[in-house]
């Protein structure tokens, strides 16, 4: 399989230097393998054209980014941690990785719709991990019983998606991961079960 082999992933990080430094309508296909430090012939081994190297730095970088959030949450006992954790955790690896955040949060947004529909694709894993979490809210009697759980997820990753757009086109100004807190909160304030 394709993504195994070491020169897949060279590809794949220096696509993410490359369009969150060029933007992806100016990112040519040779300036992403020099990057990479192979031959331009060598990126069609792995990829059909530059849309495809978008959507695989998408899926590859989302996985790793599931994953691991996946992981985190493993970790913790109550859906009210769970979420902290979700929310501190995507925070955290798009403040990590600048070039990353860039990608997502910009670059995807100016795709075509095919494109769009293959992110969404994507997503939906970590949709299922936000509609989890909500649920085992609601089965512990943290969260009320007659929230929609589409709603609560759209705003919650909404909430998520902005905040990082927003700290992307304020050039990172400021520190993201401290929002987790306040974040927490505010989403939160609407879940919680009235005692």
């Amino acid at each position: 399989m394709k993504k195994n082999k070491p020169k897949y992933n060279q590809i794949i990080e220096a696509a993410v230097e490359v369009i969150a430094e060029n933007g992806y309508h100016a990112s040519q296909v040779s300036r992403i393998a020099k990057k990479a430090g192979v031959a331009d012939g060598t990126i069609y081994l792995y990829f059909k054209n530059k849309e495809d190297i978008l959507i695989s730095v998408f899926e590859e970088k989302m996985g790793q980014f599931i994953e691991k959030i996946a992981h985190g949450i493993s970790e913790k006992s109550t859906a009210d941690e769970k979420l902290f954790t979700l929310m501190e955790m995507h925070l955290r690896q798009l403040a990590e990785d600048r070039h990353l955040a860039i990608v997502t949060q910009l670059e995807l947004r100016q795709s075509n719709t095919r494109l769009r529909l293959e992110i969404n694709q994507v997503l939906k894993p970590y949709l299922v991990v936000i509609d989890d979490i909500i649920k085992e809210g609601i089965q512990e009697k943290v969260f009320r019983e007659d929230l929609s759980i589409p709603l609560v997820r759209q705003m919650i990753f909404g909430t998520l998606d902005e905040i990082v757009t927003n700290w992307v086109m304020k050039e990172q100004k400021y520190d993201l991961i401290q929002q987790a807190t306040d974040v927490h909160e505010f989403v939160t304030a609407g879940l919680y079960e009235k005692t």
